[in-house]
């Protein structure tokens, strides 16, 4: 007994020693990688349009009026259902005046935090490989590659979605591989809990972004699929659908559609392959992007030849000694226990059994984790090339990338004990080509974080693609708008301001002209038709801007439809700049809006035929029940039929052009001379 006591007590101080290394390397690079994202991010922050699109919302939740854009109307103008309520809360719970700080700090901390989270559940999956035999180190490679690229930074505050979206990540990948650690454990009430809380992460996935729901989907199959169980299945099911189902319940009986309006007005499923490789290239190009993807897809490729070698180690005489502190948990693949009997399946039925057992059991692994994350992220990347990508550089597919690069956000490099084995001799050669990749990708980082795009700032390219922050912080010469005040420096916007000032009391429809001091008005007649109130309408494609620059009694709508279901359901314009790729005539606005179509007080340049047919028009039954859906006072009758209705409603659509549309509809188009 002494003489074991005291080898372990020689063991204990070597065991420690090893930990020290990796435990450093980590911790030194995330506080790095981590504060210069932070101060990165901090010397860009603003808040985009698209963001205060989202506040408009925000401030109509916190009046009293719903989750609306326009009181009065339910219409579903933010993409990211769980960022609205986000806000909502911390906007609640503040009490701030200004929400757009709210969204500023909100959308930091969340995208400064994803970063070593990530890197967090990253360095757990290769934790017990660096702390075997020999020195390890962790080193930052996907985060370096991340937090290099000028758009992660644009987009960290901006008000929008991406850093809610990249930390749900983050933290998902964590649960995963905790998940993946217990498989050999003793079920438990915590674990339970655990897979649960997982099971309900996961389920988030279509309220973050609907596209988010390829992440959960896959996500919630792997654990539906492994060995827990028909009772937690049942239970991971109820838990992981309830919020989604539920809220998509709630969408189609008040919304009275399938998506957010922002998918309908961008028809999310439509293809446009050739603009989405222009759009991955306009954010490879810029930085050189290409090097570091490859360097980090070699370092892949090494860390699964090592752990290959891990598995086939573990079961060789020859190395058992230069391995002994590794065990089957190091490997991103272990084997699969054998959980049924010996004896060699005879009947279908067993071999059906012993096939499912066997995959069932393989669920639980951390190479299971890796692979689903990596199908995930590239099912999102093919996702958002079909589509087209965006309008704004570089920003959909961040997340792609960051889940891409999750398995190599930090990456180990063990200098082995030995090298007089095979095994030894192909650890040292992987360490040096990880280290030399790693060196190349942080003197990357240092050359081209500060790269930008080459078309001018104040001008958007001829692909329709624009550095959305830069184009805004030079046309307004503030390097961080943040508040709409700021973007009151936006040309039009104190015109627009003035035009709602002059109109409150009488009512009118504001449209934009091409001069930028002005505004035209179509004006209201004396009796309004039954059913329009008289308001100020507001239309212009720069809603968020225009709709946190005006009251919450001024309607504001867009030609593109993000809040505006009558130019939402037109057809998709198929050469239109992608995003903006619908655009309703002002005539349709005037009709709807209730305006003159005769006599004076119509601009001059909207044909007063034109209002008239498309008042007519707007009589098609269809496009009045449309209108009824989410104009009608709500109750629970207007409910139970928007449940019916919300699927043809999803994929209604109309003509821009009035005649066509009369047509389509089956109405009779009137003469000419017979008008009035």
């Amino acid at each position: 007994m002494p003489r074991s006591d005291t080898a372990s007590e020689q063991a204990a101080p070597s065991s420690r020693a090893r930990l020290i290394a990796p435990i450093a390397s980590f911790s030194i690079g995330a506080i790095v990688v981590t504060t210069l994202f932070a101060i990165g991010a901090w010397q860009r922050r603003w808040i985009a349009d698209d963001g205060l699109i989202v506040l408009r919302t925000i401030r109509n939740l916190l009046a009293g009026n719903g989750p609306v854009f326009n009181a009065g109307e339910r219409v579903e103008a933010n993409t990211s259902t769980l960022w609205t309520y986000v806000m909502w809360f911390f906007s609640w719970i503040t009490g701030a005046e200004h929400t757009e700080y709210v969204a500023l700090w909100v959308a930091l901390i969340l995208s400064v935090t994803a970063i070593p989270l990530a890197m967090y559940g990253t360095a757990r999956l290769y934790g017990r490989r660096v702390t075997g035999p020999g020195v390890g180190l962790l080193l930052p490679l996907g985060a370096v590659v991340y937090i290099t690229i000028p758009p992660a930074r644009d987009f960290a505050t901006s008000g929008l979605e991406n850093g809610l979206t990249i930390f749900w990540v983050a933290a998902l990948w964590c649960q995963l591989l905790a998940w993946a650690r217990r498989r050999d454990a003793e079920p438990t009430r915590r674990t339970r809990a655990a897979f649960l809380a997982l099971a309900f992460t996961a389920g988030l996935a279509p309220l973050v972004r609907p596209e988010g729901a390829v992440v959960g989907v896959l996500v919630l199959l792997v654990l539906f699929c492994s060995p827990i169980g028909w009772k937690m299945r049942v239970a991971m099911t109820a838990v992981a659908g309830a919020l989604p189902v539920g809220y998509q319940i709630f969408r189609m009986g008040y919304y009275a559609v399938l998506v957010p309006n922002p998918a309908i007005a961008k028809d999310a499923s439509g293809a446009k392959w050739s603009q989405g490789f222009t759009y991955l290239g306009n954010l490879f190009s810029p930085y050189t992007l290409i090097l570091p993807v490859i360097l980090a897809v070699v370092v892949g490729i090494l860390l699964a030849v090592l752990a290959r070698a891990d598995r086939e180690s573990i079961s060789s005489p020859g190395e058992a000694e230069a391995l002994s502190s590794l065990d089957a948990e190091s490997s991103l693949d272990t084997e699969t226990p054998d959980i049924l009997d010996a004896h060699e399946p005879a009947t279908t039925r067993e071999r059906v059994a012993s096939f499912w057992a066997s995959f069932s059991a393989g669920m639980q692994s951390q190479r299971t984790v890796v692979i689903t994350m990596l199908l995930a992220g590239a099912i999102l990347s093919v996702y958002w090339l079909r589509q087209g990508g965006d309008f704004m550089h570089g920003r959909v597919l961040l997340t792609p990338m960051f889940i891409l690069l999750l398995p190599v956000m930090v990456v180990p490099a063990v200098l082995p004990a030995t090298v007089r084995t095979r095994s030894g001799q192909l650890r040292l050669a992987a360490a040096i080509g990880i280290v030399v990749s790693w060196g190349v990708t942080v003197w990357w980082g240092v050359s081209a974080h500060e790269k930008v795009l080459s078309n001018a700032p104040m001008d958007i390219g001829r692909d329709g693609i624009v550095d959305e922050r830069r184009f805004y912080v030079t046309n307004m010469g503030n390097e961080n708008p943040v508040t709409a005040e700021d973007y009151l420096d936006y040309p039009r916007m104190r015109a627009m301001v003035d035009r709602i000032n002059e109109l409150h009391a009488t009512g009118g429809i504001i449209l934009p002209s091409a001069n930028y001091d002005q505004w035209y008005v179509a004006k209201l007649p004396d009796k309004m038709p039954e059913g329009k109130p008289r308001e100020v309408t507001v239309y212009f494609l720069n809603l968020g801007m225009t709709s946190m620059n005006a009251p919450l009694d001024v309607r504001v709508i867009d030609q593109m439809g993000l809040a505006y279901p009558l130019a939402a359901h037109t057809a998709r314009l198929p050469d239109g700049r992608i995003g903006h790729d619908k655009n309703l005539p002002s005539s349709w606005v005037v009709a709807e809006s209730g305006g003159v179509s005769s006599g004076t007080g119509l601009p001059a340049f909207i044909p007063k035929r034109e209002v008239m047919l498309a008042k007519l028009a707007l009589t098609c039954p269809d496009t009045v029940d449309r209108f009824a859906s989410y104009k009608d006072t709500w109750s629970f009758a207007r409910f139970r039929h928007n449940l019916r209705q919300a699927a043809g409603f999803n994929s209604y659509r109309i003509s821009r052009v009035p005649e066509y549309e009369i047509a389509r509809c089956g109405l009779t188009l009137p003469d000419a001379g017979n008008e009035k």
